[in-house]
């Protein structure tokens, strides 16, 4: 079992960051904020899928006026991302975001940070200190010899500083890498340095498939350790794949119970069914659960049922047909076809004694 740093806690519109609360998982819009259908829109499918907290750009006057319009129909918190221009940072506070991103190393202003505090002291609104391997100073890379997990903890640490100068604590970090190991050794130098929550992410993952694996690495090593109270899955792809792999990271560590957990094995000589596309329709048909169980699609009758005992229910392949097995025990047998039939029927038959459990 994880034993999870302890930290203190800042609370996101309906959501808890850090302390003894559930680590959430975000992701940000691609959607211009400007328009304010299309970005509900994403946010709505985003939180169908699992998001918890959204993040979105506020680049100019424009997006922070339409942000008073996506906060008030938004069904999960909203942080606005600020980059350079205080005066954004206060209009997005005013309009309702639940939260601010901002790096006070890119706002030269210190009238700025001094306003921006104040205003997010007096509405109760956290901000998010994030800072990245993009974004260090010269003075600061030169004082570490580059770019590296201590210039980067520094800058961070420093820009902490810049709001705590004006008495404002409400506070959770980001420092993040596009390097899995600079990431997960600037999270390790953070966390020995102060109690604010931190949010993890390895920033320009790249695409779908190595960005998931830089991302499990980076994040799931220290969330392993303890370190971590929200994430982010930067992917270049469809956010929805940032909150199911996000999630499935969770999952692995058993840091999170919700959905399913598909079990199923990677082929051999033996295997004599359709396995691989059977894999994948049938993740596709078990995304919508929430209910924790687990699910096990097999290649092999004669193994496989064992192989997969602590599965709720699953299939195992033999040629031509499937055994559908409960708890290790076969149940029935079924033909290929009539298999993910059978199986979600079954899970369906689960579910529902889950409901009725659940109603006493």
């Amino acid at each position: 079992m994880i034993k999870r740093r302890e930290t203190r806690q800042v609370q996101v519109g309906g959501v808890r960051v850090g302390g003894k609360a559930l680590i959430s998982v975000q992701s940000m819009l691609t959607t211009d904020t400007r328009n304010v259908e299309a970005s509900l829109s994403e946010i709505i499918r985003l939180a169908d899928a699992g998001c918890d907290i959204i993040r979105l750009a506020v680049p100019d006057a424009e997006a922070a006026a339409a942000l008073k319009e996506i906060c008030l129909h938004s069904p999960i918190p909203v942080v606005a991302d600020i980059h350079y221009d205080y005066r954004l940072a206060l209009a997005s506070i005013r309009a309702g975001a639940n939260a601010i991103r901002i790096n006070p190393g890119n706002m030269r202003e210190e009238e700025g940070i001094r306003e921006i505090a104040g205003l997010a002291r007096k509405r109760s609104v956290p901000i998010r200190v994030g800072v990245n391997s993009g974004s260090i100073s010269k003075e600061i890379r030169d004082l570490y010899d580059g770019v590296n997990s201590k210039s980067l903890a520094y800058s961070a640490l420093k820009a902490c500083e810049a709001l705590e100068k004006y008495g404002f604590e409400d506070i959770c970090v980001s420092a993040k890498a596009s390097s899995p190991l600079m990431m997960i050794e600037t999270y390790r130098i953070l966390s020995d340095h102060f109690d604010y929550p931190l949010h993890l992410g390895v920033t320009e993952a790249g695409t779908e498939r190595e960005g998931t694996i830089r991302s499990a690495i980076g994040i799931g090593s220290l969330l392993l350790e303890g370190i971590g109270d929200t994430i982010r899955v930067s992917l270049t792809a469809d956010p929805i794949q940032e909150i199911k792999v996000g999630i499935s990271i969770l999952k692995s560590l058993e840091l999170r119970e919700e959905g399913v957990r598909l079990i199923s094995c990677p082929t051999c000589g033996r295997t004599e069914v359709d396995l691989m596309n059977m894999a994948g329709e049938l993740e596709d048909k078990l995304a919508h659960i929430k209910t924790p169980l687990t699910v096990a699609l097999m290649g092999c009758s004669v193994n496989g049922p064992g192989e997969a005992r602590e599965a709720d229910v699953g299939l195992a392949g033999g040629r031509g047909f499937f055994l559908l097995f409960k708890k290790g025990d076969i149940i029935a047998k079924v033909s290929q076809k009539d298999a993910i039939p059978a199986l979600m029927s079954e899970i369906d038959n689960l579910l529902e004694e889950s409901e009725q459990s659940d109603g006493i």
